[in-house]
């Protein structure tokens, strides 16, 4: 089972590294279920995830359940709408554009009522 789960853990992390680029693919998803692969699947791999320069921090900071801080939480909500506002305009009707709408607001829900908000020291 530790070779699928590395496997899914190397494909999110492909799919997050996307995300930054692409506007409409998340990346955090893709790198927390990364994240959640790799402890199941290698020590190692998770260990240089949550090493990592750039979002080892954030990974280290949701896993240990201190949340992420608001300033991400506010990119992340403007980032989410303006793709999904960008997505339900190339659809016509009413069922794709309301699935986008649920899926955003359930999205912010989980952010901003359930995820806690990590407060940073100031610099």
């Amino acid at each position: 089972m530790k070779p699928f789960y590395n496997v899914a853990g190397a494909i999110a992390v492909l799919l997050g590294i996307l995300g930054i680029f692409l506007p409409l693919l998340p990346t955090t998803p893709f790198l927390l279920l990364a994240s959640w692969c790799f402890a199941r699947g290698s020590d190692r791999l998770h260990g240089w995830l949550l090493s990592h320069r750039v979002f080892g921090e954030y990974l280290r900071n949701f896993e240990a359940g201190r949340g992420i801080p608001l300033k991400a939480k506010i990119v992340a909500t403007v980032m989410l709408w303006g793709s999904l506002l960008l997505g339900m305009r190339r659809f016509e009707g009413l069922p794709v554009p309301a699935l986008l709408g649920l899926v955003g607001a359930c999205v912010s829900f989980y952010m901003w009522r359930v995820l806690p908000t990590l407060h940073l020291p100031p610099r």
